[in-house]
């Protein structure tokens, strides 16, 4: 099963009100397991860049003054997806916002939202009441962030990698499986004799005079025991 993980950078929240994608990073598993291929790339906004959205991602107008437009990279970046793929985002709406916007923009028909897969909506249903954000969620499974200074897409996008598996139950994938050379090796052990083995006599334990005495006196020495009241009755 292929799988596409992506993140987006933009230059703000809402494509409608002019904003726009700047960086987009996508990861791609094989039944849950990267394959190390991956899309990444910038895009010149066309507008400037807000001093809040740069404080996030540390994108520059400098910085995305000679990157390609959207429209450039896009015949690409649909190449990689391809037709059907589940794509899975945090907080997807935003990035399939972003995502359908910028590729209706450039006249493609956009991507089918029943394709999306939210690892937010996954961590909220599966952890009711904790932190759901990318940060917290690397340190409930244990994922290194330790390099994550600024939101990178193509970063995140592999960290989102890490936790989506763990979210859908860590790397379990293959366990059931055993190997022809495991298989053939259990075989042969279930065949071979197993060497003659020692048997010792059971043991016999019983109480000395002494105990007996002790335990009848011991016994007598209870007042109004449950025992009896049974017994009379």
């Amino acid at each position: 099963m292929r799988e596409i993980v992506f993140d987006t950078e933009t230059t703000g929240f809402d494509f409608k009100s002019g904003d726009r994608l700047v960086e987009i990073g996508c990861v791609e598993l094989v039944n849950r397991v990267e394959t190390g291929r991956t899309f990444h790339a910038y895009f010149h906004p066309e507008r400037g860049m807000p001093a809040e959205a740069q404080a996030v991602h540390g994108l520059t107008d400098a910085f995305l003054s000679d990157k390609p437009l959207f429209a450039h990279r896009i015949a690409d970046l649909l190449a990689f997806v391809g037709d059907d793929t589940p794509l899975v985002a945090h907080n997807a709406t935003f990035d399939f916002g972003f995502l359908n916007g910028e590729i209706a923009r450039c006249g493609h028909p956009e991507v089918c939202l029943s394709r999306m897969i939210d690892t937010l909506q996954i961590a909220r249903t599966r952890h009711p009441g904790a932190k759901h954000s990318l940060d917290a969620l690397c340190n409930r499974f244990g994922v290194d962030r330790s390099h994550r200074v600024q939101h990178g897409a193509l970063l995140d996008a592999q960290l989102l990698a890490q936790v989506y598996v763990e979210l859908m139950g860590g790397r379990q994938i293959g366990l059931g499986l055993v190997s022809s050379n495991v298989a053939a090796l259990a075989a042969g052990a279930a065949h071979r004799i197993a060497p003659p083995r020692t048997v010792r006599p059971a043991r016999h334990f019983a109480a000395s005079a002494g105990d007996l005495a002790r335990h009848a006196a011991f016994m007598k020495g209870i007042v109004d025991p449950i025992w009896g009241a049974e017994a009379s009755g």
